[in-house]
């Protein structure tokens, strides 16, 4: 399928949130967090909140996979599509609630593990940052010291990704690559030589829009995205429009107030701005 979006909400959670491909889950971990073949996560358990996206309010544009892994680590998975420019607070907040809910009334903190936040986002955040992988975690500002490796916070931003080199790229960058959307099969084919996993993504791909109930479901998620933007952009140009009048408006009333001090005749005014007769006998008397 041309343009499929595979940061659509539904696939998303299909391809990485199924304990049927938690393989494929455990690939994207290890890239994005560098694990080698000695230090990888081996297992994962989804803790499936059953929390189904309904609206663009609050939801079908945000989608979120959490998880135990083999160590006891915390994972939450966030794909965000529309731009939001709190990312980074509600990033924090939902970290600090994956945290916190390890631990139950009374038990000891040293039960607490490990906690990272993985932001998949489909647009431009961190303006500062040229990289498309930016890792944030609790620092001494002066020393750089890392105060704990406890809270770990990625920001992966899919329009800042171009892939240099296919015959030396990284699990991470295969990831990126396909839910990027900017390579075609065959690409993805040549990248599926070095990262495995890619290419039963693309299998799953295949048959994922070969189901008519899944690819209508799909559709209606891509078509309630259309019209959010569509919304937005028409709500944006309308306060735009009112902004352009409103400004319009003033300047000609300032107009009118300096004619009226040189005693130019309100006929004439009203000529020149726009104004009414009832308007401009309205400033002249205020």
């Amino acid at each position: 399928m041309e343009n499929f979006n595979r940061l659509n909400d539904l696939y998303f959670k299909k391809l990485l949130g199924d304990k049927k491909r938690k393989n494929l889950t455990l690939s994207f971990l290890n890239g994005i967090l560098n694990k080698d073949d000695e230090n990888c996560f081996t297992d994962i358990t989804f803790l499936d909140k059953d929390n189904e996206p309904l609206t663009l309010d609050g939801k079908l544009s945000k989608l979120d996979i959490r998880a135990d892994l083999n160590d006891g680590t915390q994972v939450d998975i966030e794909v965000q599509v529309c731009p939001f420019k709190l990312m980074a607070e509600r990033s924090l907040y939902y970290w600090s609630k994956m945290y916190s809910e390890q631990l139950e009334k009374g038990a000891e903190y040293k039960k607490l593990k490990k906690a990272i936040a993985i932001n998949l986002l489909a647009f431009d955040y961190l303006e500062d940052e040229q990289d498309w992988h930016n890792i944030y975690n609790l620092l001494n500002v002066k020393s750089h010291n890392k105060l704990t490796d406890h809270i770990e916070i990625h920001f992966l931003e899919l329009p800042k990704f171009t892939l240099k080199d296919m015959r030396k790229i990284r699990a991470s960058e295969a990831w990126i690559a396909y839910f990027s959307g900017k390579y075609s099969k065959e690409e993805l084919e040549e990248i599926a030589m070095t990262t495995p996993a890619i290419k039963e993504a693309v299998e799953f791909e295949d048959t994922f829009l070969q189901d008519k109930i899944e690819r209508r479901a799909y559709e209606q998620r891509e078509k309630a995205i259309r019209d959010y933007y569509s919304y937005m952009n028409a709500f944006k140009e309308e306060g735009l429009q009112q902004g352009l009048q409103q400004g319009l408006y003033q300047q000609a009333v300032q107009t009118a107030k300096n004619m009226l001090k040189d005693r130019v005749d309100i006929e004439l005014i009203s000529k020149y701005t726009n104004l009414s007769i009832e308007e401009i006998n309205k400033i002249k008397i205020e």
